[in-house]
């Protein structure tokens, strides 16, 4: 069975590796949240352990639900008596995306009332609503015109874990708190000795949160109290009470073994007050060595020698960001605890740098709305380098690149976070004399890494070749200060001059796929070995309306290169797709693209043909096609193509294949064509989207591609 857990933005790996860990077949990270396979006794064990997830949600039902009469019908469609009992009290929280369905409130309101018409129907009574502590907490997700209904098998935020009674004006919440201890790894510093330390410990949540780790004590005892999370008929309560056993025989043995190693410091002493009292609550009292203290007074007296530092430092706009805060945090922690390790969850990427450590490793985290970089620093202050081995300080020109990278970097931040965008094109050509392209490649897996991919673009013949060896260096040493990433894992394609002309110059061979996510797809790119990367950036919104249009269609796709947009359509819930491609490198990487994804068989075809001879013989039918061919082909396997003089008689042999009401999608970069409309206008009827296909990292190139939507006639 599948069941979902949610969390916080920026902790889905970590929580499918606690996941992993609890005994689940499997966790697969998506965004906000983890896809599990697992029993319910599964399920059951993570709402008592899960120390990251915010919600354990278990699927009752899954429709269409395309408007609110197909939402009410379905939720009236399910057996609510085997659910929940004649006088249990119900709420619903509900999270819609779409045109159709556009309010949460409004949408929860029909599924209760679906519930309360079924209940009153079969027992003459209706459930009574409790958004507070309801008997039965039911959570609705409308994507895509696709309803799922499940219960929330703990009963609300598991964040709370029972023991908060005071709090300061910007709370940590326990979840995320744990994540900072947990890329610390603070379970692994404190079994070998090590302390805690937390120098600006507020109402004390990291240090409650880390005792609480090192006691062994499971978050849900304390939220729960002995009780089950929810009275849902569908709960094993014999279980659940065998999982209560085991806690609280797990919970005796690690207080009696916790030794004394946190150590908290506020300059407030009211803060100290609330940390007191919240530590009373959660079973720890004298457990923590508090002190009234700014981080200017922090010492080494008392502590340990090893340990590890964690802090939520102010940052939103409630509590006043200050460069120099940090700074002094910084520095005090180089002072005191040179040697320790230090997980700081800081506003931003430039707040964090601020601290002056050296971070070996950030994440991009979310405390609420408020977008967080986490930085760890491991040791606070490694030992000087030689001067030899000292950064040089970047060149006029080199900080002339930084600045607009940076300034680029801005400019995009809302809209990469609201999309999730993790690979994204950060700087092309913004300055005539720095021409080059650099993009940014995520990977996805539980400890991201940052690629950068830089293309040299060809400079004048009255350019001579030491200028742009010079600017080139410049604009790579400018891109390695700004992104923090290490020479091998930048991928440079540079232009040699030969007999030919500008061409580029020898790849590298080094074999390595990595594997980026975009939306709901995983996909391999190669960054090193191939001009190209086997994921064309610039087409990312044609790919997700790809996805969003596949629901149920016959999928074609034409050229189809490393099959990213084959993936999206699988995505989408295709019926089936179809992939045409000449070269087999690139059809064995859609199959492992497709294969990342968890697609594979008779319904994903793989065909190696040249597509216009291809599509010539094909008697297939199609709803949904993508063609993005190249500018010009002379393979020796295919008859010679020229985009501009042959796009008529490829788009007449494709739309020939669309079905009824189909789609036929028909890109192409090369910046000198004209579309034939006259031509084409005989045998279908067709539209230019290209604005809309443009995405705001290639808004100042807008004419990288075009695109045109065709339909029979």
């Amino acid at each position: 069975m599948k069941f979902f857990a949610s969390c916080g933005k920026g902790l889905e790996y970590l929580l499918a590796d606690e996941l992993l860990a609890l005994g689940c077949a499997r966790a697969t990270a998506t965004m906000a949240g983890v896809n599990v396979e697992g029993s319910l006794l599964d399920a059951q064990r993570a709402v008592l352990w899960s120390r990251l997830a915010s919600r354990v949600l278990w699927p009752i039902a899954e429709f269409d639900c395309a408007d609110e009469q197909a939402l009410y019908a379905g939720v009236a469609a399910l057996p609510w008596p085997e659910h929940l009992d004649d006088g249990d009290t119900i709420a619903v929280d509900a999270h819609v995306s779409g045109t159709a369905l556009t309010h949460a409130r409004f949408a929860a309101q029909r599924v209760k009332d679906a519930v309360v018409d079924v209940m009153r129907d079969a027992t003459g009574a209706r459930p009574d609503v409790d958004v507070d502590t309801p008997d039965l907490r039911i959570n609705l997700v409308v994507r895509k015109d696709r309803a799922i209904v499940s219960i929330d098998l703990g009963g609300g935020p598991m964040h709370r874990r029972g023991w908060r009674q005071q709090q300061g004006e910007a709370p940590l919440k326990e979840n995320l708190a744990a994540a900072v201890l947990l890329r610390g790894r603070w379970p692994q510093v404190y079994a070998d000795g090590g302390g805690l330390l937390d120098p600006m410990c507020g109402s004390g949540t990291l240090l409650i949160e880390g005792a609480l780790i090192a006691a062994d004590v499971a978050p849900g005892l304390l939220r729960h109290g002995g009780f089950v999370p929810t009275r849902w008929k569908g709960f094993d309560e014999a279980h659940w009470q065998a999982l209560l056993d085991e806690a609280r025989a797990r919970e005796t043995a690690g207080r009696a073994a916790l030794r004394p190693a946190f150590f908290g410091r506020d300059l407030d002493p009211h803060a100290i007050g609330s940390t007191r009292d919240n530590e009373v609550m959660a079973g720890l009292a004298g457990t923590i060595d508090l002190k009234a203290a700014g981080i200017e007074a922090l010492q080494s007296d008392g502590l340990p020698e090893r340990g590890l530092v964690v802090s939520n430092p102010p940052y939103d706009i409630r509590l006043a960001a200050d460069p120099a805060l940090y700074r002094g945090l910084g520095d005090a922690l180089k002072r005191a605890v040179p040697q320790w390790r230090a997980s700081l969850l800081c506003g931003d990427a430039e707040l964090a740098h601020s601290t002056g450590l050296r971070a070996q490793k950030k994440y991009q985290l979310f405390n609420g709305a408020i977008e967080c970089t986490l930085i760890v620093a491991d040791p606070v202050a490694p030992p000087q380098r030689e001067r030899s081995e000292q950064p040089q300080a970047l060149g006029e020109g080199a900080q002339m690149v930084a600045n607009r990278l940076r300034k680029n970097l801005r400019k995009l931040k809302a809209w990469r976070r609201q999309e999730g965008v993790t690979c994204f094109r950060a700087y092309d050509a913004d300055l005539p004399e720095y021409s080059a392209a650099i993009d940014v490649y995520e990977t996805d897996e539980a400890t991201p890494q940052r690629f950068l991919h830089v293309q040299e673009y060809a400079a004048p013949d009255e350019i001579p070749e030491a200028t742009q060896r010079r600017r080139l260096n410049e604009l790579l040493a400018a891109a390695r200060e700004v992104f923090e990433v290490p020479h091998e894992q930048v991928a440079l394609k540079t232009r040699a001059r030969g007999k030919g002309g500008s061409k580029y110059g020898h790849f590298d061979k080094r074999g390595e796929f990595l594997t980026v996510r975009e939306d709901d797809a995983r996909l391999r790119v190669n960054l090193f070995d191939y001009l190209d990367t086997g994921l064309f950036l610039d087409h990312r919104p044609m790919r997700l309306r790809i996805a969003a249009e596949a629901e149920d269609a016959r999928f074609l796709n034409l050229f189809g290169y490393t099959g990213a947009a084959t993936v999206h359509a699988a995505v989408g819930r295709a019926r089936a797709t179809t992939t045409v491609d000449l070269s087999a490198t690139y059809l064995q990487w859609c199959a492992d693209n497709l294969a990342e994804n968890g697609f594979a068989g008779a319904r994903h075809k793989l065909v190696q043909a040249d597509a216009v001879s291809w599509l010539a013989a094909d008697r297939g039918e199609y709803d949904l096609i993508f063609c993005d061919p190249p500018t010009f082909s002379n393979s020796k396997r295919a008859d010679d193509f020229d985009m501009q003089g042959g796009h008529v008689a490829l788009l007449r042999a494709a739309v020939a294949r669309l079905a009824t009401d189909g789609v036929l999608y028909f890109s192409n970069n090369f910046r000198r064509f004209r579309l034939d409309e006259d031509a084409v206008a005989g045998f279908a009827r067709c539209e230019e989207i290209s604005a809309e296909t443009i995405p705001p990292d290639f808004a100042r190139h807008a004419r990288i591609h075009r695109c045109w939507r065709l339909r029979r006639r």
